[in-house]
Formats: C-alpha cells, sequence, structure tokens
C-alpha cells in the first residue's frame, strides 16, 4: 500500500538543455534541485492532478457508508 513509484526525475542535461552551464554542478547541488523540485510539484500541482488523473484513468473512489446506505 504505502510502496513509492517514481513520478520523475532531473539530470544535469535537463539544466543544460534550458542553458545552464553544468561544469561544476556536483550531486549535491543535484539533490537540492530535486528536493527543492519535489516541493515545488506538491505545493503547485501535485494535490490538483492527482484526482484529475486518476479520474481520467477510471480509478475508482472509494465508497464511503453513508453514500452505501449503511446504518439506514
Amino acid at each position: 500500500m504505502y510502496k513509492d513509484f517514481q513520478i520523475t526525475s532531473v539530470a544535469r542535461a535537463d539544466l543544460d538543455e534550458i542553458g545552464y552551464n553544468i561544469t561544476n554542478i556536483g550531486d549535491d547541488i543535484m539533490e537540492r534541485l530535486a528536493s527543492k523540485l519535489a516541493d515545488a510539484y506538491c505545493d503547485n500541482g501535485f494535490w490538483i492532478d492527482l484526482p484529475i488523473i486518476a479520474d481520467f484513468l477510471e480509478i475508482p473512489k472509494k465508497v464511503l457508508d453513508s453514500d452505501s446506505g449503511a446504518g439506514i
């Protein structure tokens, strides 16, 4: 249930592609960049995108007790 699935990654080539000099970029900076990108995605899009994409993939929603008529 709690197995993580990778969403994306970032590589030096990504920085190079958008015009950054990657000559002296160490793993420590890349790890910080990846962490900040993950934070930004969680803060700005993840929780918005998750239900939209889950619905698109037709992942069923849980039926709550109040929705099933239980206890009536």
